[in-house]
């Protein structure tokens, strides 16, 4: 994993598709740190997007860098399964997408991947207490899961802070990522909650200069 302070992870769901590799390969050039896949399944959220044949064919275009795959699908085991073999470097999910939340952690970790929890901006954080210990990171979706290119949920923000106590208070190496509406006037109020991860997508690959637009976002990082 990146032990740079801040990361910026452009979120693929908003890339051209036509052109997946190379719009990956820009963006890292660009200096992104790493990739995102918004994995949808037209059942736990009303999308549908890609899955694990997509992680393989950019490792198989040389893509080396750390795939960062966020799961909004349900059941979750056997997919997790499918895209560490892939090649994903880490994989969350949705706590109540998963029968047995300290199973599943465990099934991703035991493949040598890295393993992260994902809450809604309605979800408790309860779960935590149980399982914190276990993760690589804590992700908080900033817009209800479903769709790109939604605006930011400004009451997120007091989740974020929650979480980043909690991870201090586990003295854990745990990223504080944050999904949804990330943008030049949202990261810096991220950043300051306590996020040291963030999920860039269209505000990323709607511009004209990806490595412009990467900069002006980490200018912005309190």
């Amino acid at each position: 994993m990146n032990d740079s302070k801040y990361i910026i992870a452009p979120s693929i769901l908003a890339s051209n598709f036509a052109t997946l590799g190379e719009e990956v390969v820009n963006v890292l050039n660009a200096g992104a740190d790493w990739i995102h896949f918004d994995v949808m399944d037209n059942h736990y959220v009303p999308n549908l997007t890609i899955g694990p044949m997509v992680c393989r064919s950019l490792r198989d275009y040389g893509v080396k860098e750390f795939i960062d795959v966020h799961l909004m699908i349900d059941p979750v085991d056997e997919l997790a399964q499918s895209f560490i073999k892939a090649g994903a470097d880490l994989v969350s999910f949705h706590p109540e997408a998963s029968k047995h939340v300290h199973r599943s952690i465990h099934a991703i970790k035991d493949q040598g991947c890295k393993a992260g929890l994902v809450f809604n901006p309605a979800s408790s954080l309860n779960i935590l207490e149980n399982v914190i210990e276990d993760l690589d990171l804590i992700l908080i979706m900033s817009v209800n899961p479903g769709f790109g290119g939604q605006s930011f949920i400004h009451s997120s923000l007091e989740k974020i802070s929650q979480v980043r106590k909690m991870i201090d208070a586990a003295g854990k190496d745990i990223r504080l990522e944050v999904d949804g509406g990330i943008n030049n006037e949202t990261i810096g109020l991220a950043s300051k909650a306590g996020a040291d991860t963030f999920v860039a997508g269209s505000a990323i690959f709607n511009t004209d200069n990806y490595e412009q637009t990467i900069k002006t976002l980490r200018s912005k990082i309190i």
